[in-house]
Formats: structure tokens, C-alpha cells, sequence
């Protein structure tokens, strides 16, 4: 079996020949994808397939996996030299007279790091991008640090790293891995990494599994003892490195890239929210990641200069921000903008939406754009899904913002006022996850939906029994959804802001009164709201941080938490403070 659509061919190297796949047109820069184990080269066909439009893509099963020949004896035949002949063979055949963009995962990683650091490859490589898979000389030399200096921190990464790396010490034991593989482990695989990995049926693995697994224990045994015993002290890379590290990998630890820097001159570091089999289960954000990165190699150009702490998490990804105009909103896609993500603002006023996609673009957003909708009407969110979705794709982050302020009693309160209240601060959410989460739902590569609540959701007000009643609606939507869509990846969180310096003062409309108090009531919350001072910046760097961090409830502000802890523990106490009346 191959990938769909592929050419192949067939290279003769080293007394063995390797299957060798290519899409798209040979004149482009080329990309060549190296798998890991126990895998071959169709765990990339979903990646492959979508950097084809752009680039030459090359893919090749390793010696002994997939169509490819078997060196005889099997020991001795996976060694790291011999790898890099093949390596070498491959690029001389798909393209000998310009450098390739190398990619590798697992095992495809750890061997390509072997590429990229020797001198005999330096020239043939553009670039390397690392996924799931370290040198195993610099594994070597961070093992070492910890050995020789143990602090308490240093000796619970090794041992952290050590249970995790359980199956390299079952693989070197004689015949059992190759006995297991061939049985019951290799008829067992596909459905194990659907149920651990949540990785996607279908043509993957291929029927050459428990072949290939069996081969491949021998990548193990001819080169991880001997290469961590001796790590080369000259393992630098003479290429430009980006490094993508899935979160919840369970094989490797995020911290054996501490020291990566002092191997590694010029290193882009990513992190994404997934398991170890990232190329199946996330190909989207990895393939654009490797475009990315490979067009800035080509462009002559840096890596996209994202910046902040969360630079390596969301550089790259799709995100739309509702009620974008000002206030949270703004500043919540500014702060996306500055990790690098691509935004698209939504406001029902097409100017502000303008302005904010202007700053984004200034903030470091590669690319942005203005949508005007309002978010209360269905119609128009269903055209805005539609044209999302067809023009810029599959958003990786929701954050339905929208909202509207409504004061006044109970009485006070008339229909009309509800339904204004309903339709924007709960229906425009309900809008947003149903059009744009189904897709992400649909897509089965993960996301997040961050639904702005507030503090008032939890902490009850005689003032405000109408936005009040809107906020939990959506606190309580947030935690059903969530519910519902962790099993298909997708994080869903409820952000519950407390008093913020926000334009929603000015708008905000006090049931019962005249026009004139209306007025004069804005101004004077305009005006506490300002004594208070806190920015929406600091409400955007939370709703960072907790996509971050996928967490279910998020209170921002002091008065915020602290109400949010009298709701767990002192119900009573907080009733009775709802009974006072504001002096507005």
C-alpha cells in the first residue's frame, strides 16, 4: 500500500532498496517526511497530501518497514551510519542539485537528527523540523548533567523520563518484542492507538505493521546503548531547527529539550495540545507549521517572530474573537496576534472590526481579518460559518465575546429588555458553538471554545437579575460542553471577568429609567469602572492562559476569584451581599 495519489520509485542503497513516494510538482522546494516506529511512511499521507500544493513531497519507508527491503543480518543493519546512507541516497535521487526541507517523527526524528548534525550532510539540508523525537546525543549529554550534578528538580527529570521510557528496555530484550508484534501486539495496534491516541481509523497502520515493528526494534538495539554510552560532543546542528512537541506525549518528556539551545543556533520551538501520534492526529497544524517554517527558509527570512509566553502554542493557528470592536474583544485578538495566530475580528460595527484586524496585523499576526456580523442574528452567522469556513478554514480557537450590560430590577426589566439581554450575551454563544464547533468536531483535530462569562454568573445581584441570568446561561453551557466534546479533543472554557475597564460601560442600558439617568448612571459606572482600572490586556492574557492550560472555569480579577470561592464555600454570605442595592 501508498500514498494516495504518490509516485513511486525505487533506491538502491547500502545493499538494500527503499520504497520511495512523491506528490506534487519536482520543481518545488522539496520536503522529505522520514517516519518513525513501529510505523511506515503512509502515518504522514494525511501531511503529505497538504503541503503537496506547495512543495515536492517525499516520503520513504525506512529499511526493513513497509515496501522496502530488509538488510541481512538484522543486527548491525539499523545503525545510525548506515540510516544517513539512505538518507543521502534519497535526497541525491529527488533532488541533487538544491537542499531539502527534512521533517521527522518518532524514531524519523531521532535519525534525522543524526542528518543534521554530521558534516557529511551539511549542504542537503534546509531545514529540520523536529517532532517526537530527540537526539540521542544530546539525550546522551542531558542524562550525564543529571547524573553528575543531581539536584532534586534534575533527578526527578530523569527518573520522570525513565518511566516513560519503559518500552526501550522491553525492546532490547531478545526475540520477545519481535514475538509480541507478530502475535497479538500487531493485530491489537490499530485499535489501541484509537482508544490511547484517539488516532483516526482507516488505511492506518498498513498490513506490514507486525513486519515492520519486528524490523524495527533493531533501530533500538544497534544504536541507543551504544550512542548514550559515547554521545558525540559535536552534535551541532548546521541547519535551522523548528521543534514541535505534542503536551500529552507519553513517551517523552517535554523537558529533555531544556538544553536544546546550546546545540541548536537558530531553533523555533511549537507546542500543541496532543499525543505522541500528532502526524495522524492533528495533520492540519502540522502541516502548516512545516509550510511555514520551510517558506521562511526559502524566503531567506526568520522563522514568523511571534512573541509572549505563548509564542510556540498558537503561532500559526485560526482564531475568531467575537465583539472584536474594543474592549475585551480587541485586546483578546491583539493578544493572539502577538503568539503569532492568524485572527479574524467579528464585531457588528465593520469599522471597529477593521481597526482591530489593522492592529492585529501590527501586533505580529501573519495574517488577519475584519467579518461584520451581529451575533444575535442567526442568518448572519450562519453566512459569516460559511464563508469562515470556506475562505480561511477551520477555526483552532472560538472566543464568543459579544456581549451586552443591562441594569435595572426584575420589575423594571420589560420583555424586550430580556430578549435584547438573550439574544446577544446567550444566543450569540449558543450561535457561535453550534456553527463553528460542529466544524471542529467535524475536522476531529481538536480546539478550543472560550465562552466570556463573567463574575456575575456566579454571584447573584438584585441589580442585575437579567445579565445575570444571560452569563450563567452561558457558565452552564460552557460546563455541558464541555463535557460533551473532551472525548473529540476540544477544550471548552468559561472566562468570568469582574469589573474591567471596558467601553461596555458607555453602552450599557439601566431598565426603568429615563434618558437623562441613563446618561447620568453611564457616566458615573464609566467612572467607577475607570477608579478600578483594570485593562481588558490582563482579561486577553487570561483567556491565553487558559486555553493554554485547557481549563474548564476561568475568574479574572481579584473580586472575581474571591466571589467565585463564596459561591463554593459560603453560599449564604454571598446571597446576602446580593441584597444590597448599588448607589448609582
Amino acid at each position: 500500500m501508498t500514498v494516495k495519489g504518490a509516485r513511486e520509485r525505487w533506491v538502491r542503497t547500502g545493499g538494500v532498496e527503499l520504497c520511495v513516494a512523491e506528490l506534487g510538482d519536482p520543481g518545488r522546494p522539496t520536503v522529505v517526511l522520514v517516519h518513525g516506529y513501529p510505523d511506515s511512511k503512509e502515518v504522514w499521507s494525511e501531511v503529505a497530501v497538504r503541503l503537496a500544493g506547495r512543495f515536492h513531497v517525499v516520503l520513504y519507508d525506512v529499511r526493513g518497514h513497509g515496501r522496502s527491503t530488509t538488510p541481512r543480518p538484522l543486527r548491525g543493519g539499523f545503525t545510525l551510519a548506515k540510516l544517513t546512507d539512505d538518507f543521502l541516497a534519497v535526497v541525491d535521487a529527488v533532488s541533487p542539485d538544491r537542499p531539502v526541507h527534512l521533517v521527522g517523527h518518532d524514531w524519523g526524528s531521532t535519525q534525522s537528527w543524526e542528518f543534521v548534525t554530521t558534516s557529511r550532510t551539511e549542504g542537503r539540508i534546509a531545514s529540520f523540523t523536529s517532532i517526537s523525537g530527540p537526539s540521542l546525543d544530546h539525550l546522551g549529554h542531558w542524562i550525564n548533567a543529571r547524573v553528575k550534578r543531581p539536584t532534586p528538580r534534575r533527578v526527578g527529570q530523569l527518573l520522570g523520563q525513565g518511566a516513560k521510557s519503559w518500552y526501550v528496555y522491553v525492546l532490547h530484550t531478545p526475540a520477545l518484542p519481535e514475538l509480541a508484534w507478530r502475535g497479538p501486539l500487531g493485530a491489537l495496534w490499530p485499535k489501541i492507538l484509537e482508544r490511547v491516541e484517539r488516532v483516526p481509523g482507516g488505511d492506518y497502520p498498513t498490513a506490514s505493521l507486525p513486519t515492520d515493528a519486528a524490523h524495527g526494534v533493531w533501530l533500538y538495539r544497534d544504536n541507543v546503548r551504544a550512542r548514550l554510552r559515547r554521545p558525540r560532543p559535536d552534535a551541532y546542528a548546521h541547519a535551522p531547527v523548528q521543534l514541535i512537541v505534542p503536551e500529552d506525549d507519553a513517551f517523552l518528556s517535554a523537558r529533555l529539550h531544556d538544553d536544546l539551545d546550546r546545540w541548536v543556533p537558530r531553533l523555533t520551538r511549537r507546542t500543541i495540545p496532543a499525543g505522541h501520534w500528532v502526524t495522524r492526529t492533528r495533520p492540519d497544524q502540522v502541516a502548516a507549521w512545516i509550510e511555514q517554517f520551510a517558506a521562511s527558509v526559502e524566503g531567506g527570512r526568520p522563522a514568523p517572530a511571534a512573541t509572549g509566553r505563548h509564542a510556540d502554542r498558537f503561532a500559526g493557528q485560526l482564531v475568531l474573537v467575537t465583539g472584536a470592536g474594543s474592549g475585551i474583544g480587541r485586546a483578546t485578538a491583539c493578544a493572539f496576534a502577538e503568539a503569532g495566530a492568524r485572527v479574524i475580528a467579528v464585531d457588528r460595527d465593520a469599522e471597529a472590526a477593521a481597526r482591530t484586524a489593522e492592529l492585529s496585523r501590527r501586533a505580529g499576526a501573519p495574517e488577519a481579518w475584519a467579518e461584520p456580523a451581529d451575533v444575535s442574528d442567526e442568518q448572519a452567522m450562519e453566512k459569516l460559518a460559511e464563508k469562515v469556513h470556506h475562505e480561511y478554514g477551520v477555526l483552532d480557537v472560538l472566543v464568543n465575546n459579544a456581549g451586552i450590560g443591562l441594569s435595572g430590577s426584575f420589575f423594571a426589566t420589560t420583555t424586550d429588555d430580556w430578549r435584547k439581554v438573550l439574544d446577544v450575551n446567550l444566543w450569540g454563544v449558543i450561535h457561535g458553538c453550534r456553527l463553528f464547533g460542529a466544524r471542529m468536531a467535524e475536522r476531529a483535530q481538536g480546539g478550543h471554545i472560550v465562552n466570556v462569562a463573567s463574575a456575575a454568573a456566579y454571584q447573584p445581584s438584585r441589580a442585575l437579575p437579567a445579565y445575570s441570568t444571560s452569563k450563567a446561561a452561558v457558565l452552564m453551557l460552557s460546563e455541558c460542553l464541555r463535557a460533551e466534546l473532551t472525548a473529540q479533543g476540544i477544550g471548552v472554557t468559561a472566562v468570568c471577568p469582574g469589573f474591567v475597564n471596558t467601553d461596555i460601560t458607555s453602552t450599557a442600558r439601566f431598565a426603568g429609567v429615563d434618558e437623562e439617568e441613563q446618561r447620568r448612571r453611564r457616566r458615573k459606572t464609566a467612572r467607577l469602572y475607570g477608579l478600578r482600572n483594570y485593562p481588558p490586556e490582563k482579561v486577553a492574557g487570561a483567556v491565553l492562559d487558559a486555553v493554554a492550560d485547557n481549563r474548564a472555569v476561568a475568574p479574572v480579577t481579584p473580586e472575581a476569584r474571591g466571589a467565585r470561592l463564596l459561591y463554593r464555600f459560603a453560599p449564604g454570605l454571598l446571597r446576602r451581599i446580593a441584597r444590597v442595592e448599588p448607589r448609582l
